[in-house]
């Protein structure tokens, strides 16, 4: 089995969320079941700096994808035995900026071009007269930015090679104006209801979704949602006809990269077994964040985008009530101007139980994560999320919605759950600022009963948050992809 796994971001090489996580971590635990005889490669752009991370990066061909000349360079993922091969185009991918945003926060105006240029490569690869001598049997797409590979891959190409098309998040569909046709090769006659058409756009997402052979999304409940009005940002019809061919797989994580036994951003390290170190990393983390360095202060930790979908709008309105009962926040991460500024408001407010950093810090999330006592992510929805699967990793129970992957995996706590050792963490009733704080002051009732406190953070700690499971699950999905008529 020749897997090619094409995606815009893979974690270490660039990241701006989940999705690089799982790019970086699937096919690494794909290559180490015994099951899984064959290769996997992952293929993504070379935005700037990304070769000098590559070990021994090197050319190995150059192809023509969109009239755009590109050079293919094959190297390793840092700390695997994964190649990865990137797509060189300077005037494309080399820019100061993000991978989809300039330095302001503005889409690349020609996102359409830089994100077809990906999925036609990833194409053009399936083919015989594809300029590698490796060939995939299948091709694993992730998100709206590689979309349109399976529709190449149908439409122009008529390979072989099957496809799978994951959905990480419908809420972003790379939807562009209809004079992007031309330049992205599409032919006219499928610009229709059953097609690439979306209310007279293109949609990246939606032709993933049309034209892939298999469909996957990143839990079960996920799976179920995205079928409904609610969730389905107006795509839900056609998953709704393409239930039997959609999967839900909860998504894991790089326990090499998040564990508190060995993670190197740690000054402690701690286990289920022994948890001491967790309370030398929290006091040292309020000391750096400016804190008050109380043990005896139930400390809340944050790492998200700060978007309304996180729903840490919630938040703010209870942090004032929350420091009146003697909690600390710390909060990392970048999004919303308004909604940052309005933390940074409330740090200026209370410097000494609330600290905000704007960016994205990798030390530092991982310090919140193992310093704090609780993690909040009451997000309105969230396919998968991995900051949970962290919290729960790491001893630090966290306080989720009711939606997505959160109530895949994360266990209430209350009565019966603490009887039978299943309590891992707590979940809204409601997605509004009076049960988050509701859900939070009861937590924090049962953090000060330390006995029952170390039940939970063990059943957590204990729970399987690994790849292992979800990589078996993938290597079913692909055999049936690749048997399938």
């Amino acid at each position: 089995m020749q897997v090619l796994f094409v995606t815009s971001e893979a974690f270490p090489l660039i990241k701006t969320g989940g999705l690089a996580d799982v790019s970086g971590a699937l096919p690494k635990a794909m290559k180490s079941l015994a099951e899984f005889n064959g290769d996997i490669k992952i293929l993504i752009p070379a935005y700037r700096g990304l070769l000098d991370q590559l070990i021994d990066a090197k050319p190995i061909a150059s192809i023509q994808a969109l009239k755009q000349s590109c050079i293919l360079f094959s190297g390793q993922l840092p700390d695997s035995d994964v190649e990865v091969i990137a797509i060189q185009n300077d005037s494309l991918y080399d820019r100061i900026g993000g991978p989809y945003t300039d330095e302001n926060g503005n889409d690349w105006s020609d996102n359409a071009l830089r994100f077809g240029v990906l999925s036609r490569v990833a194409s053009l690869l399936t083919r015989l007269d594809s300029p590698l001598p490796w060939q995939p049997d299948l091709v694993h797409c992730n998100d709206w930015q590689t979309g349109l590979t399976p529709a190449y891959m149908k439409l122009l190409d008529q390979v072989s090679a099957k496809s799978i098309f994951s959905v990480h998040n419908m809420a972003y569909q790379g939807n562009f104006n209809s004079d992007v046709m031309s330049q992205l090769e599409l032919p006219l006659a499928h610009f229709k209801i059953n097609g690439f058409e979306f209310y007279h756009q293109v949609s990246f997402m939606k032709a993933g979704l049309f034209y892939a052979d298999q469909l996957s999304t990143v839990s079960p409940t996920y799976a179920n949602e995205i079928q409904t009005e609610s969730y389905g940002f107006g795509l839900q019809g056609l998953l709704k006809l393409r239930s039997l061919d959609l999967t839900g797989i909860l998504n894991g994580i790089d326990t090499q990269a998040w564990n508190p036994s060995i993670d190197p951003h740690l000054i402690k390290h701690y286990s289920s077994k022994n948890i001491r170190g967790k309370k030398g990393i929290k006091k040292d983390l309020q000391r750096k964040l400016g804190l008050n360095a109380d043990e005896n202060a139930p400390l809340l930790g944050v790492v998200s985008r700060l978007a309304y979908q996180k729903g840490l709008d919630l938040l703010a309105p209870i942090i004032p009530q929350l420091v009146a009962e003697g909690c600390q926040i710390a909060i990392l991460g970048s999004g919303e101007k308004a909604l940052e500024n309005t933390f940074l408001q409330l740090q200026q407010q209370y410097p000494d139980a609330i600290s905000v950093t704007i960016g994205y810090n990798e030390p530092i999330s991982h310090a919140i994560m193992a310093g704090a006592d609780l993690f909040i992510m009451p997000s309105r929805f969230e396919p998968c999320g991995l900051n949970q699967l962290y919290g729960l990793a790491y001893g630090t129970p966290p306080i989720v919605s009711a939606t997505g992957g959160l109530v895949d995996s994360v266990r209430d706590t209350n009565t019966d759950s603490i009887k039978h050792h299943t309590a891992t963490g707590f979940v809204l009733k409601d997605i509004t600022d009076a049960s988050l704080l509701e859900t939070i002051q009861t937590a924090i009732t049962y953090w000060q009963d330390k006995k029952t406190w170390r039940k939970i953070q063990n059943n957590g700690m204990k729970t399987e948050v690994s790849w292992l499971s979800s990589a078996h699950l993938y290597l079913q999905l692909y055999q049936k992809t690749i048997s399938s008529a």
